[in-house]
């Protein structure tokens, strides 16, 4: 048989290597044994036929991709009721070429990279089968951009919604913890709203009368701050209601409710506390405050043609992760971000997710959890600009105690984030830039040295002495974008801050 369009599907057993090494042989022999009695006789009443049994993995092909989606569905119903069984599925469709009754082609490849990401008692597909699918007839949402091992670029990634399970959008699920959610149920009249609020309406038919109306009755509200709860939702109904940058949340109203109760579950924090006193005993005299992502200016020493960083939902900047919500860009061309989840907007206007929008002078970018501001830079200084929000990395300091900053700075020291990797490094040709990559560069550690400064606080004093002798120092004053370059010691007041390597430390009256 020639080349045909399929849809892919592959089903795995969670945890299997750990139950091997706790069983025997015929323990063993049973686990796959139920399995396969589980996975086949699914598969082939939705149409679909068993490719291989790859142990603990079946590939499978489907003629049609909401065939493939039920089966799966149908699956992880089955599963649910036997604690000792978790399954994970993963599909996509695409052109399959058929060999001797096994199948081959990128359809495969992507099949089996998106399985490598889905979690236990998950089923995720690819744009593929969204395409194909009946978006009516099969509850879906996005979970993200994906990095797939061997594939080029960045893969947009679904997941299929069992009538058990709802997944609550960061923003929701923050809103229900802080408890900013306001809850609209069809027929009630819309409450006074608290400040900030993050609206739910349930039970409207989208694009229905009732929605309208209730939407038209609320106060003028970020988009971003509006969502929907629905289960099975057309596709148009889904790009209508997503177009203004409102959310939706998937799931029936039972799943819904338990979502909803399980966030609001208090979760004790462990370890210590964020801010750190030097002297235990003594109110600290001054803060020192992790506030922002210094992003140097490109092309960087011929080394460098463009950069990213992610957001993560707790505000913290890293290389690359599957969990961001939003994408800063720096290239030739300006600085962008791109979102990679609901709930983000550029002074008040949001964006899909996968949407990007060029940040100017003062821009206020909001997530869910965090807020933003972008200051430009003067360029002399060798940066385009910072993303400004204060975190909870914190170094209390008492008067007549030095304290250091850096990479690895000597106690007591703030230490600055190490993120390694180099996923988010765009390189410019020739050979300096080939040394750099083979050498391990990266913009956080090229920039800024294991002992980077010292702030020395005596009484109403607070100085700033750089300490490494290639790796600049950089002092911000409040309502200033100049940077000034520390090349000696410095005078600094409450309120300014330090930019080095691609880290902005804030000077903080301890709360």
């Amino acid at each position: 048989m020639g080349t045909a369009t399929r849809t892919v599907v592959f089903t795995d057993l969670a945890n299997y290597t750990a139950k091997v090494s706790r069983t025997d042989r015929e323990g063993l022999h049973k686990i796959l044994r139920e399995h396969e009695e589980l996975v086949t006789p699914v598969v082939e009443r939705n149409g679909g036929r068993v490719v291989k049994n790859l142990g603990d993995s079946f590939m499978c092909l489907f003629l049609a991709a909401t065939d493939a989606l039920r089966a799966a569905l149908d699956i992880q119903d089955l599963v649910g009721v036997n604690p000792q069984v978790s399954i994970r599925l993963a599909m996509t469709t695409g052109d399959v070429e058929e060999i001797e009754g096994d199948a081959f082609g990128e359809a495969v490849n992507l099949a089996s990279r998106i399985l490598s990401k889905t979690p236990a008692g998950e089923v995720w597909f690819g744009s593929g089968t969204r395409v194909c699918m009946n978006a009516a007839e099969t509850p879906w949402e996005s979970v993200g951009r994906f990095q797939l091992k061997g594939l080029p670029g960045e893969k947009e990634i679904f997941r299929a919604i069992p009538k058990s399970r709802c997944w609550l959008p960061e923003p929701v699920a923050q809103a229900v913890k802080v408890g900013n959610l306001v809850r609209i149920k069809r027929g009630q009249r819309p409450p006074i709203l608290p400040p900030d609020p993050c609206v739910l309406l349930e039970g409207f038919a989208p694009g229905s009368p009732a929605l309208l109306e209730v939407v038209d009755s609320l106060p003028v509200l970020n988009p971003a701050a509006l969502w929907l709860s629905g289960y099975n939702i057309a596709s148009e109904d889904r790009n209508a209601w997503a177009e203004s940058g409102r959310g939706l949340v998937v799931g029936t109203p039972e799943a819904l409710e338990a979502a909803i109760e399980e966030a609001m579950k208090v979760v004790t924090r462990t370890s210590g506390s964020d801010t750190i006193v030097l002297d235990v005993g003594l109110q600290a005299d001054l803060e020192l405050v992790l506030c922002g992502l210094a992003l140097p200016s490109v092309p960087l020493s011929d080394v460098v043609s463009s950069y990213f960083y992610d957001l993560l939902p707790d505000g913290r900047w890293v290389n690359r992760s599957d969990r961001s919500v939003l994408r800063v860009d720096v290239g030739a061309q300006g600085t962008r971000i791109q979102a990679l989840a609901p709930g983000v907007s550029v002074n008040g206007k949001s964006l899909a997710s996968g949407e990007e929008a060029t940040v100017g002078d003062g821009a206020t970018i909001q997530t869910a959890g965090t807020s933003i501001q972008y200051l430009a830079t003067n360029a002399a200084s060798g940066y385009t600009g910072l993303m400004l929000s204060d975190s909870e990395m914190r170094l209390g300091v008492v008067s007549g105690q030095t304290a250091e900053l850096g990479r690895e700075p000597n106690h007591p020291g703030l230490a600055y984030p190490d993120r390694r990797g180099q996923d988010n490094i765009r390189w410019c040709p020739g050979p300096r830039a080939a040394r750099a990559r083979a050498g391990g560069f990266t913009l956080d550690r090229a920039l800024a040295g294991r002992r980077q400064a010292s702030i020395q606080v005596l009484g109403e004093s607070i100085q700033v002495t750089p300490l490494h002798p290639r790796c600049p120092t950089f002092v911000l004053h409040p309502g200033v974008n100049q940077l000034e370059r520390a090349d000696n010691t410095l005078e600094l007041r409450v309120g300014d801050m330090l930019v080095a390597g691609t880290t902005v430390v804030g000077l903080r009256d301890p709360e």
